[in-house]
């Protein structure tokens, strides 16, 4: 995996890039945790990656984008796999798609059903180019055009998600709402809308993500110090917030981390 930072005109929208080679002599299965982003995939080698929703498997070919969730997702992917990553925000998701993000979330979408003939284009124009500095600069030089071509979020509406970012997922919704200058009902339309999933479940995974880049920092703190600082009850609730959004407990995920950060 190659990573990189996007052009700073990005911010606020995109997240981060990744480029993503794998070679392996079976196919990859493994769980994602839940979290604030969205993740668009572009594939460059028609690979398979099968989602497990829910309520049932989702069988999704090449480019695909999946949405906000509040579990973790089984996945399977192809044993030879080649593309990027994009990790767009929820309010860049809603410019570049233009969708309810209701609708994305927790659950995986075929690219094309949202970007139509761009997205092929944009992937041939990926995977045809010479190395990773160039198609990090491309992702660069395309996607500010189309963000700036879709619908925006409501200045409430990023305000609210601003400080869920900035608190780290602890302000209340009565304290968002207020903030926004808009009732608690009305923020939670919004949100459904133009985030994806209600502020009070925002707030739970900008609470876990925190807690996780803690868990699995270097030296990190103990899990009681971590629930602490982020706002849970105590270890106890921290541990059970991890089984719902991990699948696992803290100490495994932390050991999980460790392991595969190993350099050998």
């Amino acid at each position: 995996m190659v990573a990189a930072r996007p052009a700073p005109v990005l911010r606020g929208h995109v997240a981060g890039y990744a480029g993503l080679r794998v070679d392996a002599d079976r196919p990859l299965r493994g769980r994602a945790v839940a979290g604030c982003g969205v993740t668009l995939f572009l594939d460059f080698a028609a690979s398979v990656r099968v989602v497990s929703g829910p309520d049932r498997p989702l069988r999704v070919q090449a480019s695909h984008v999946t949405g906000l969730h509040d579990r973790p997702v089984l996945f399977e992917q192809h044993s030879r796999h080649r593309g990027m990553a994009v990790e767009l925000t929820p309010p860049g998701a809603y410019a570049l798609f233009g969708v309810p993000m209701r609708e994305l979330s927790n659950t995986t979408v075929d690219l094309a059903d949202l970007l139509g003939r761009r997205a092929e284009r944009l992937t041939g124009r990926l995977r045809d180019a010479p190395d990773w500095a160039t198609r990090f600069a491309l992702l660069d030089s395309v996607l500010p055009a189309w963000f700036g071509a879709g619908p925006q979020p409501a200045p409430t509406v990023l305000r609210a998600w601003r400080l869920l970012r900035r608190t780290g997922g602890t302000v209340s919704v009565a304290a968002l709402a207020e903030e926004a200058g808009v009732t608690r009902r009305c923020l939670e339309m919004r949100f459904a809308a133009q985030i994806g999933l209600p502020p009070k479940t925002i707030a739970r995974l900008v609470r876990f993500e925190r807690a996780a880049r803690l868990l699995t920092a270097p030296a990190g703190p103990p899990p009681a110090r971590i629930a602490a600082v982020c706002g849970y009850a105590d270890q106890a609730h921290l541990t059970r917030e991890f089984r719902a959004l991990a699948g696992r407990t803290p100490t495994t995920l932390r050991a999980e981390h460790a392991a595969a950060t190993t350099v050998h």
